[in-house]
């Protein structure tokens, strides 16, 4: 850490996040689904999905607060490119420090955001996952590389049309049944993709293979 230290204003590397979890693993949805990842869990979130997988995450004091300076020497422990920030709503922090250092470092970034708050920071993937209980800004549907969009019943499907159409051209769009619910929905899912190939489909195949 002494090169980094002489590197960044101290006080960058002194900047604090809650962190939930942070870890090594393969990402498991979406575009980059396979490839290792880096993952680090920021808590703090006031979307409030009902079949949100990680409630734990919601209350941003119940977690330990991690500096940018502690978060580096925990990712240089494994050969990461790939540094994924999630939450939570991992949006509604500054991560403009937090991603300026990871940028320098030469690591790959994405977010994962349901796009209620404004973005901040430099993102070379961001996927925007839109929510019914707090929609997100029009501004972060323009930005995002990839629209995920969980699907819990059939009105979902007019849920992810309305955001699709404010995405830019190169955008990926991605259906996802919400895992609890997935035999129930995965038969809709597939005649919808089928019927729409502009759609993919998204699985959480980390459950699948049984990693985090």
């Amino acid at each position: 850490m002494r090169q980094q230290e002489m590197k960044y204003d101290p006080e960058i590397l002194q900047k604090q996040f809650p962190v939930m979890e942070s870890f090594y693993t393969i990402q498991g949805e979406g575009i980059n689904t396979g490839r290792a990842a880096y993952f680090i869990r920021l808590a703090g979130c006031d979307v409030g999905c009902v079949w949100c997988d990680v409630k734990d995450s919601w209350e941003a004091d119940k977690h330990p607060l991690k500096s940018i300076k502690q978060l580096l020497i925990e990712v240089a422990l494994y050969p990461v490119k790939l540094i994924v920030i999630t939450g939570g709503e991992p949006a509604m922090h500054d991560l403009t420090a937090l991603t300026m250092v990871l940028n320098l470092e030469g690591y790959e970034l994405a977010i994962e955001t349901s796009g209620a708050h404004l973005l901040s920071g430099t993102w070379d993937w961001i996927c925007l996952s839109p929510k019914k209980f707090k929609a997100p800004l029009l501004e972060n549907i323009h930005l995002a590389h990839e629209l995920k969009v969980v699907v819990f019943n059939s009105s979902d499907f007019t849920w992810a049309e309305q955001h699709a159409v404010n995405t830019k051209n190169s955008c990926a769009l991605l259906l996802q049944p919400e895992y609890g619910n997935m035999d129930k929905v995965m038969p809709l899912i597939i005649d919808y993709v089928k019927a729409n190939p502009k759609w993919r489909i998204s699985l959480q195949t980390h459950k699948i293979i049984n990693v985090p």
